[in-house]
């Protein structure tokens, strides 16, 4: 560059400075452009993927459910915190509610004990627990999984809102994702059972993806488990849809309810032997 004159140099820096100068994967502007969306969506799988691979993993057992539903201890101080105020009316009815739905949180925490425990060892990692990584429902079968010394995934997704993973998911296992589509098919790719606690939107978007690819044969069928029989009668009336010829009689077998972990976790270990699809 020395024999360049000054206006030749000022011509050169506006090259180098230019967006179409620099390697395609240091523009962010390019990689957010609507044309390499494939691109962005590939990323958003092959990362994942990869993480998952070297931890040698192969089976997951994914567990849904609300992300608002409290730890026992929590929910409990708020209702004493309540009547102590003598705070009645909406908001202490509210909060009766989430303390009598605090047992799934503990449950879904037995449950993230139970799959945490079935390997053999720590670094036993064939059969993991999943969950989305927020809290609640998920932030328990992490912590069960934690408190047993085992690993377990998270699979957060990227919203408006800030959310933040919950503490008790492997660092080297928490993932986040732009596309929930993407983030779906990482819960379904390596699932060998779902497990589904009362819930939202959320929970229930994903519960009928399952339903529907069972359905139609477009996954391998696995045991679906429902935790909180009157919960999910009070919510859904399957009945209803089979009387009104919107599914057919074998459609009641796509999924069980259960009251318990261990009913669930039971369940699922009898329908792989009965299959022959073993866990390990």
């Amino acid at each position: 560059m020395h024999y360049y004159s000054a206006e030749e140099k000022e011509l050169l820096k506006k090259i180098i400075q230019s967006p179409t100068y620099k390697l395609a994967e240091d523009d962010k502007e390019f990689l957010k452009l609507y044309e390499t969306r494939g691109v962005r969506l590939e990323l958003d799988y092959l990362k994942a993927e990869l993480g998952m691979r070297r931890f040698g993993i192969e089976h997951t057992i994914c567990v849904f459910g609300s992300a608002r539903t409290l730890p026992r201890d929590v929910a409990k101080a708020k209702v004493d915190e309540l009547i102590e105020k003598n705070i009645n009316g909406a908001e202490l009815k509210k909060a009766t509610i989430a303390l009598n739905n605090s047992y799934y949180y503990e449950d879904a925490r037995e449950l993230g004990r139970l799959i945490g425990k079935s390997g053999k060892g720590a670094d036993d990692n064939r059969v993991m627990v999943m969950t989305g990584g927020g809290p609640g429902i998920m932030e328990a079968a992490n912590r069960g999984a934690f408190e047993v010394g085992a690993k377990s995934i998270g699979l957060n997704i990227k919203l408006p809102h800030e959310q933040f993973p919950n503490p008790y998911i492997t660092p080297e296992l928490c993932f986040l994702f732009h596309y929930f589509a993407i983030r779906k098919f990482h819960f379904f790719q390596r699932s060998r059972a779902m497990v589904v606690y009362p819930g939202g939107f959320g929970t229930m978007d994903e519960l009928f993806e399952v339903l529907t690819l069972k359905q139609t044969n477009s996954m391998k069928q696995i045991p679906v488990v429902l935790v909180g029989k009157q919960w999910w009668k009070n919510f859904l009336n399957i009945e209803f849809l089979l009387e009104e010829g919107m599914i057919s009689k074998e459609d009641l077998d796509i999924f069980v309810t259960v009251d318990s972990a261990k009913e669930a976790w039971e369940h699922i270990l009898s329908w792989h032997e009965q299959n022959n699809t073993p866990l390990f």
